[in-house]
């Protein structure tokens, strides 16, 4: 088979330095991330979900996966989730292939990558200060599990691809039969804004679509390709929803962190303003982003073949009309309501005030250039679920 035909392959958080185009045109911040006393990521409290829980778990070893199940129950993470990529990136390149595609679970702080034979589980914990935070489990029997930080994924994990905090990345590229990559044919990167064209080559995609076309490994196919050995993973699966919703959430969690991290320095410094400059610029990319103001629409409806569409829209508030941010469309669009879940975060709860005040100014003068019904509905569903909403 040749490279061309498994086309465009995504490489999401696992380390792996392959050269992108940048997703922002946005400076470095001065010095290093631990020079700045306001932001100090290394040295600072770590406030994320697995610092949280504290470094030893509570975990049964599997002969066919490990931890895995285990990790995912500790960190509320659905195996539903389950999306599967082939690209040989990453520290654990070595264990990942067609046949053993690496399988990623996410929930909206954690992301969790299990290679079946891989030495280690690995795990990128959003932290509301800091930005992601990385950690692994080893896959030893004979130890109990723990997680261990891993500073050393910032190598790739801390560039203009990240919008220069310690973020995700959702990466495409070309690759070859046994899943090395071929940057010299092309790179992307991908969040919901991206034609579905251009997704997903080099991912295994369950689901249907219709008509529409991307560059994963089969087309409307409702089962993993037979080369995968289904019995290795915790599901069977590679769900063609789940992957749309990660698409969209990998940005927004840089956006978060970004907002947070210059709006602490900016104060730091006495030079807040978010009316010029800079942080008017980046609140207006971030609230462009939340209401997804340039996502890329569909043509034809998408169905997953997982329990994640229903588990996904089952999780966050309602409103008194049993409205959700979180409920799906997936017909033209998306999401039903088109503003992120992720308002919902302790990432974005974790923002400064000054800056979750000018998101919310700034969303209701996008919103008065949506629809009267997604307008009326947003500011509905916000005004009683989130509290400190406010324009």
């Amino acid at each position: 088979m040749s490279a061309a035909k498994f086309g465009v392959v995504a490489s999401v958080w696992v380390c792996a330095c392959v050269l992108v185009a940048s997703q922002s045109g946005r400076s470095a911040f001065p010095g290093t991330i631990d020079q700045h006393p306001v932001i100090s990521y290394a040295s600072r409290p770590a406030k994320d979900r697995v610092a949280r829980m504290g470094e030893v778990l509570d975990g049964n070893f599997e002969v066919t996966s490990g931890y895995v199940r285990s990790v995912l129950a500790a960190l509320d993470v659905p195996v539903e989730s389950q999306v599967l990529v082939f690209s040989k990136t990453g520290v654990q390149q070595a264990y990942t292939n067609p046949r053993t595609p690496r399988a990623l679970y996410f929930n909206h702080e954690v992301v969790v990558g299990y290679i079946p034979g891989a030495p280690m589980i690995e795990v990128a914990s959003h932290d509301p200060d800091g930005g992601v935070a990385f950690y692994s489990v080893s896959q030893d029997a004979r130890t109990p599990p723990s997680f261990t930080r891993q500073p050393r994924c910032l190598t790739c994990h801390l560039s203009s691809n990240s919008l220069d905090v310690p973020g995700l990345l959702v990466r495409s590229m070309f690759t070859d039969d046994d899943g090395r990559t071929q940057p010299q044919l092309g790179s992307f990167l991908i969040d919901h804004r991206s034609p579905l064209e251009n997704r997903w080559g080099g991912w295994y995609v369950t689901g249907t679509h219709g008509a529409m076309r991307h560059m994963g490994q089969a087309m409307n196919r409702t089962s993993l390709d037979p080369r995968v050995d289904s019995s290795f993973y915790p599901a069977a699966t590679s769900d063609i929803v789940a992957l749309m919703v990660f698409d969209h959430q990998a940005r927004m969690i840089n956006l978060i962190t970004r907002l947070g991290w210059e709006t602490r320095i900016a104060a730091e410094e006495q030079r807040l303003d978010f009316a010029h400059g800079d942080l008017r610029d980046l609140v207006r990319e971030f609230v462009d982003y939340m209401l997804f103001v340039d996502e890329a629409p569909l043509t034809s409806p998408v169905q997953g073949v997982s329990g994640f569409t229903k588990i996904f829209a089952a999780t966050g508030p309602r409103d008194s009309q049993g409205r959700s941010l979180r409920d799906l469309d997936l017909r033209t669009r998306l999401f039903r309501y088109p503003c992120s879940y992720m308002l919902y975060s302790a990432a974005f709860d974790g923002l400064p005030a000054a800056a979750r005040v000018a998101v919310y100014r700034r969303m209701r003068e996008v919103l008065q250039q949506k629809t009267p019904e997604d307008r009326n509905a947003i500011l509905e569903i916000l005004s009683e679920t989130k509290k400190d909403f406010e324009g």
